[in-house]
């Protein structure tokens, strides 16, 4: 690649990526190192806790939708339908590149999920869920789906306000589907945490190859 045909713009752009990569890659490896010499027991145990005292029938119909929000059938219907609007408006690279991130996503949460092997908690467990808990899956397929989503959207937007306001909503979503994973015992927070950054480390990889391959194109 010729860094001269990148613009000053996109090489200070290159360097805020690169240091979102190092400090998510930072906070990961430092939840990872507790998870395994069970540093993390009290603070799982105390946010469970918390967030378990909430528990309603209501409530827990309320966090059965968002947590099915980042379910597989529910992003790939999503990204399809995605998928096939930025073709139809002549945007092959945003496409490509949400399906890779998707996709390469789901591939890296099962390999970390693999290496660390964690246990699913045990404890008031409202729905079922098998596999290894660490990192949460739907976290971070949220984290990566959502915020790929969103960062999309605010490049057709022009107002600023308008902008904040899609960034804000996808931010709120995600944390509600992380929240969903506390509240249906199926995850421990740090399960959730772990699931936000590596999701970072993935989705800021992706952006940042799509703007250098989108300038390097033109």
């Amino acid at each position: 690649m010729n860094h001269s045909r990148l613009s000053t713009k996109t090489k200070q752009y290159a360097l805020v990526c690169m240091l979102v990569i190092a400090v998510s890659l930072f906070l990961f490896g430092k939840l990872g190192q507790e998870m395994l010499e069970q540093e993390l027991t009290a603070f799982d145990s105390y946010v469970i806790e918390k967030v378990q005292s909430l528990i309603t029938p209501k409530l827990t119909s309320v966090m059965q939708v968002f947590t099915a929000l980042a379910s597989t059938w529910s992003l790939v219907t999503l990204a399809a339908i995605s998928i096939v609007i930025m073709l139809w408006q002549h945007k092959r690279w945003e496409a490509l590149f949400l399906l890779l991130a998707l996709g390469g996503g789901v591939g890296f949460n099962l390999l970390l999920k693999w290496l660390y092997r964690r246990e699913r908690p045990s404890i008031h467990r409202l729905v079922e869920e098998s596999g290894y808990s660490f990192p949460s899956g739907h976290s971070m397929a949220a984290f990566i789906f959502f915020g790929m989503m969103a960062m999309l959207l605010t490049l057709f937007v022009v107002s600023r306000a308008v902008k904040i306001v899609i960034l804000l909503a996808a931010v709120v979503l995600i944390l509600l589907v992380g929240i969903s994973r506390i509240y249906l015992g199926v995850h421990y927070p740090s399960d959730v945490l772990a699931g936000f950054t590596a999701g970072g480390v993935w989705l800021v990889m992706c952006l940042l190859g799509l703007k250098i391959v989108v300038e390097t194109r033109r």
